[in-house]
This record gives structure tokens, C-alpha cells and sequence, in this order.
């Protein structure tokens, strides 16, 4: 049950690989224009995952792309889409990894939504400087 698991210790294997994963996501989103791409560590802090991937898109299409290209990298490296789903209009798109849950928001829907504001104490995965280039 997905309610259930423990969280993973940052030391751990699979805590490893989920904050790689989430970082080639983050890469991923911005290199196919998202903005304001951030990670959150949650780990210790949600029984739900333990990062956060949160991206802005520009329109409906784009952001379906991008959705597309992070699910293709999941199934890639070995860690396809447990679930996805998205609101009728495309203004919000979400991908559980399981261990990662990344998100791409319509700038207005992301704002109201304020997913950042929930844990704002969370530490934030500088993502930018541990880009991977084998990412793809």
C-alpha cells in the first residue's frame, strides 16, 4: 500500500536513484522549456514520496510533450510511471514515480495550488549543478 512504506534514508540505494531520477527530471523539464523548475527533498517529511518535481509550462501542448519525454526517461532508467494523470484542460499534469512525484502546472494553476508553500521548510535539491550527462 502505497500510504505504507517507509521512507528512504538519504544513504540508502533507492533514496540515491530517486534523487538522480529526480534530478534528470528537473534537466529534462528545463531543457524542454519549462520554468521555475524546482526539487524538493521530502524525504523524512511525506510518507507519500520522498522528492517533489515541479515545473511551469507554456501551453497545453508543451507541457503533454514534456509529460511524454519525462515518462519515456522513467521508462528508460528503469522506473516507469506507477500512475499519471491530468486535470481535463491540461493545466496541471502529474507523474507518480513512486518515490518521485513530478508535476507541471499552467503558471496560474501552480500558483493556486502553491505545492511549494506546503513544505517550505523542505530543503531545495540544487539541481542545476548535478546535472547528469547521461541523463537521456
Amino acid at each position: 500500500m502505497r500510504g505504507m512504506r517507509k521512507s528512504t534514508s538519504s544513504k540508502s540505494p533507492r533514496a540515491a536513484k530517486a534523487k538522480r531520477f529526480s534530478i534528470d527530471a528537473a534537466s529534462l523539464m528545463s531543457e524542454l522549456k519549462c520554468s521555475d523548475v524546482v526539487v524538493i527533498d521530502l524525504e523524512g517529511r511525506s510518507e507519500v514520496c520522498d522528492f517533489v518535481v515541479i515545473g511551469s509550462g507554456t501551453s497545453q501542448r508543451q507541457m503533454r510533450s514534456v509529460g511524454e519525454a519525462v515518462g519515456a526517461m522513467g521508462k528508460k532508467q528503469g522506473s516507469p510511471a506507477w500512475r499519471s494523470d491530468a486535470d481535463s484542460g491540461a493545466s496541471w499534469i502529474v507523474f507518480d514515480f513512486v518515490d518521485v512525484v513530478v508535476h507541471l502546472f499552467e503558471p496560474g494553476q501552480r500558483a493556486f495550488y502553491d505545492l511549494e508553500g506546503i513544505w517550505p521548510d523542505a530543503p531545495r535539491v540544487s539541481w542545476r549543478a548535478a546535472v547528469s550527462p547521461t541523463a537521456r
